[in-house]
């Protein structure tokens, strides 16, 4: 994404992932940001966010005249506008689609909120357990007769990033075409709703049940699900298809005759039983000797400190550290133009802005009143 000029105001959630991910490509992303009130206390370290990597950062209070119109002016260079404020914010800034596009009739308007843009809810405070609730997927999420399952911010908050940021790149391809930019409403509430279209095709067939933990890949099969090993630590076991289920059972030592019947629904809770107390008789790590990296589809169950050292993602360097904090690498990969590594956030220097238009009054105007 060389030459491509991203012009973001800063906000929680899934906005600052979508630009991250569009940096790391090589976007050229400039971030306005607030100055945080006196004795505040921010949400994560500036130092330590991952998400603000590869940045420019522009500190403005977009509440003086001066600085909206910097601002304003900095929409004429960009490509894309990234907000992620509640619906009308911006506008009541003064720096809405309709005075962004009148400035710049290219730019793509890129919003990312959890409801959209309109609907009863637009205007309800929430969070990434509110939206995956409204769609359906959290419902899906959890063991038999037990509570939903909070699947860390990972589907609302990723897929909504995932789903700004593929669409403001189609709609950059469109303005490429047309030479018309235009407004792209990312909702949470839709991108959790689209990643549920497997499920819904399974519920259309007849193959999905709305008792969690009953279904296929919800953990209710015996042979796709997490089991505890002797030492407390898990295995991931996923072998769906008819030649990996045999190789697992051949390698994990299981010759019940009861097994063969993998795809009766109704064994499914006792060969999970049955599975679970086999997995407790070796540690996790005795059973990925056995089981890793062979067709039985098996994996460790690792946490945040153990993934960087497993041997896979050493070798695919996977995870990499910049200024000692480990974090994943730039994906997906390129073969001819390969990710740069990451760069710490960087405030934007005079040079920098005069090149997205900033002339010297403003440069001046902004000088004076950061102090």
């Amino acid at each position: 994404l060389a030459g491509l000029k991203v012009l973001e105001f800063a906000a929680l959630g899934p906005a600052p992932f979508a630009a991250m991910f569009l940096a790391d490509l090589g976007a050229e992303v400039l971030s306005i940001e607030r100055l945080a009130p006196p004795g505040a206390r921010p949400l994560f370290d500036p130092e330590m966010d991952i998400l603000r990597r590869n940045r420019k950062i522009l500190n403005l209070d977009l509440k003086r005249p001066d600085d909206r119109a910097a601002a304003l002016k900095l929409v004429e260079k960009a490509d894309i506008l990234i907000e992620g404020f509640r619906p009308g914010v911006m506008e009541r800034l003064g720096l809405g689609p309709e005075a962004c596009l009148a400035a710049n009739p290219r730019l793509v308007y890129g919003r990312m909120t959890g409801w959209g843009q309109e609907g009863p809810l637009s205007q309800a405070a929430g969070h990434d357990i509110n939206y995956l609730a409204l769609s359906g997927a959290l419902s899906a999420i959890g063991e038999v007769g037990g509570k939903p399952v909070v699947p860390l911010n990972l589907v609302a908050d990723g897929g909504g990033a995932l789903l700004l940021a593929f669409g403001v790149m189609s709609a950059v391809f469109s303005a490429g075409r047309t030479g018309r930019g235009q407004v792209v409403d990312a909702a949470m509430t839709d991108g959790s709703a689209l990643l549920m279209s497997m499920m819904h095709t399974l519920k259309a067939m007849g193959e999905w049940s709305l008792q969690r933990g009953a279904n296929l890949l919800d953990g209710g099969a015996h042979f796709y699900g997490t089991y505890a090993c002797a030492d407390g630590k898990h295995l991931a076991i996923g072998p769906i298809e008819a030649p990996f289920y045999r190789r697992f059972l051949d390698l994990a030592g299981i010759s019940e005759p009861e097994f063969r019947e993998q795809w009766n629904r109704d064994a499914w809770p006792s060969l999970k039983e049955k599975l679970a107390a086999h997995l407790l008789t070796r540690s996790r790590d005795e059973w990925c000797a056995l089981l890793e990296g062979t067709e039985a589809c098996v994996a460790p169950v690792l946490d945040i400190v153990e993934a960087p050292l497993h041997p896979h993602n050493r070798a695919r360097q996977t995870f990499i550290e910049v200024d000692g904090v480990p974090q994943a690498a730039p994906a997906p990969r390129f073969s001819h133009t390969p990710n740069a590594a990451p760069r710490r956030p960087e405030m934007a220097d005079e040079s920098l802005l005069a090149e997205w238009g900033l002339d010297g009054e403003m440069l001046a105007s902004l000088r004076a009143l950061s102090g």
